[in-house]
């Protein structure tokens, strides 16, 4: 059966673990969803279908400009969520 995925998404949760790492900021499940969402409504999709073309859109993600452009992105959406975090409630 053939899937839809977002090659993007995958980059982008994968940036956030390892930002994570580096970065003191709020992790919980609804921040880091907020800001894989603002990371992600920034960037441009990366579609796949098959298996080939999921490869082949990793492996494009990958490049270090593209790579760079993502931990960017990343950083200012932690700044906007710090700013206004929406986990409690």
């Amino acid at each position: 059966m053939y899937k839809l995925n977002n090659i993007m998404e995958q980059m982008v949760l994968r940036a956030i673990d390892e930002v994570a790492d580096e970065q003191q900021f709020c992790n919980c499940p609804r921040c880091r969803l907020d800001i894989a969402a603002l990371a992600l409504n920034k960037l441009p999709p990366r579609y796949a279908v098959t298996s080939r073309g999921e490869a082949y859109s990793r492996t494009d993600c990958l490049e270090l400009q593209k790579n760079l452009d993502i931990i960017s992105v990343i950083f200012e959406a932690i700044k906007i969520v710090q700013r206004k975090p929406r986990h409690g409630g």
